[in-house]
């Protein structure tokens, strides 16, 4: 199993708005970085897009608990199954967040994935950041 955890940013708006947010997954698309992402597609519990020189990724929403914790899983679009859990901890008003990929990737995959991964998942929590701070 893959561990990936990405950088823990505050945002200055509590964890409950942070929540309703990142819930409907037609928001999902402003977290990316736009000039590696093509292809998007939403209906607002599930996504997909085509990542730049890599695979389509499938995500859904599969759980949690409101407001600190929001479980993503992959779909049948994705090269390999893996969740991705979202944590969001409030302390008077300010959240920090951060996100935690668990996948099941053989290790020549993983060499070949785990940098741009980490890269794609600090740039999502700098996006949460930049959009609600």
């Amino acid at each position: 199993m893959t561990t990936i955890e990405s950088k823990h940013v505050e945002i200055r708006k509590g964890a409950t708005e942070l929540y309703v947010f990142l819930q409907d997954m037609n928001n999902f698309q402003q977290l990316l970085p736009k000039d590696r992402i093509s292809e998007w597609k939403s209906d607002g519990r599930s996504c997909s897009f085509k990542v730049q020189g890599a695979a389509t990724i499938g995500l859904e929403l599969a759980g949690g608990e409101a407001p600190g914790h929001l479980m993503l899983k992959a779909t049948e679009r994705s090269p390999f199954p893996f969740t991705l859990d979202v944590f969001l901890k409030e302390n008077g008003g300010t959240t920090t967040a951060w996100q935690e990929f668990k996948g099941e990737i053989n290790p020549f995959i993983k060499m070949m994935v785990e940098k741009p991964l980490k890269n794609l998942f600090d740039h999502i929590a700098d996006r949460m950041a930049a959009i609600h701070g």
